[in-house]
């Protein structure tokens, strides 16, 4: 009988330890969980927002995820369950997460979400890069363990400039052309007559020329802190309504 010569049966097993590492990457061995919405909430923690806002800023969407609305929305979607995780975002060295990728199916899910979300100190400073917040929002749904229906990064911001990082329009387009639908929440002012912080141009009119985007993309604008809860917990319903089983 013929023997096959060392060196080519060292070949061999090294193109069937190739072939084998191929077909585990091709077909991973964990699927990837189910969910109606892939949800980033991209919260401005920029120099313009001192550590009250912060605090109020995570407040209003820790009592939005949680009211029953929000929950009656999860619940009539198809799989009546979510992905979200909450980033802060400053200059383009710091978008932290605040709370890592979490479902929320109910309201036990929800207050736990809540409660990670209130617990921690401020650690995000800087100018704005919106561009590389955007492009962080991108990175997380891109590299998490969820499928979603939809794929939503939730941005906020008190304006719509750009000091550092990537331009706006390229993190914005990487998001777009990853299936990602942006929307925003422009923050007017948070005192109830605006004279706290005056906004120079239309903040709801840049978003949506320069920030937002996808299919039913939209702007919710909030121009008090008594209102920030609502305006998160209206735009959230909107996101989930279109997820609504027939």
């Amino acid at each position: 009988m013929r023997q096959t010569h060392p060196a080519f049966r060292h070949l061999f097993r090294t193109l069937a330890a190739l072939t084998g590492a191929m077909a585990l990457a091709a077909f991973p061995t964990h699927a990837l969980e189910q969910v109606d919405v892939e949800l980033v909430f991209m919260a401005d923690a920029s120099l313009s927002i001192d550590d009250a806002e912060i605090t109020f800023q995570r407040q209003g969407y820790a009592d939005a995820i949680r009211h029953p609305d929000v929950l009656d929305a999860i619940r009539r979607g198809a799989l009546a369950k979510i992905a979200v995780t909450f980033i802060e975002w400053a200059d383009d060295r710091s978008q932290d997460v605040i709370v890592p990728w979490v479902v929320i199916d109910g309201p036990a899910s929800a207050n736990i979400f809540a409660k990670r979300l209130l617990a921690p100190e401020r650690i995000t400073y800087g100018m704005n890069a919106i561009g590389a917040a955007l492009a962080e929002g991108q990175r997380q749904i891109v590299r998490n363990q969820y499928e979603g229906l939809r794929k939503i990064i939730d941005f906020s911001a008190d304006s719509a400039n750009n000091w550092s990082g990537i331009p706006i329009k390229e993190g914005r387009a990487q998001a777009l052309a990853a299936g990602i639908t942006i929307n925003g929440l422009a923050v007017l002012c948070r005192d109830d007559d605006c004279s706290g912080q005056p906004i120079a141009y239309d903040l709801e009119e840049a978003f949506a020329k320069k920030i937002i985007g996808g299919p039913g993309s939209f702007v919710v604008t909030v121009d008090s802190a008594k209102r920030f809860a609502e305006a998160v917990r209206r735009k959230l319903i909107l996101e989930l309504a279109s997820l609504e089983r027939d």
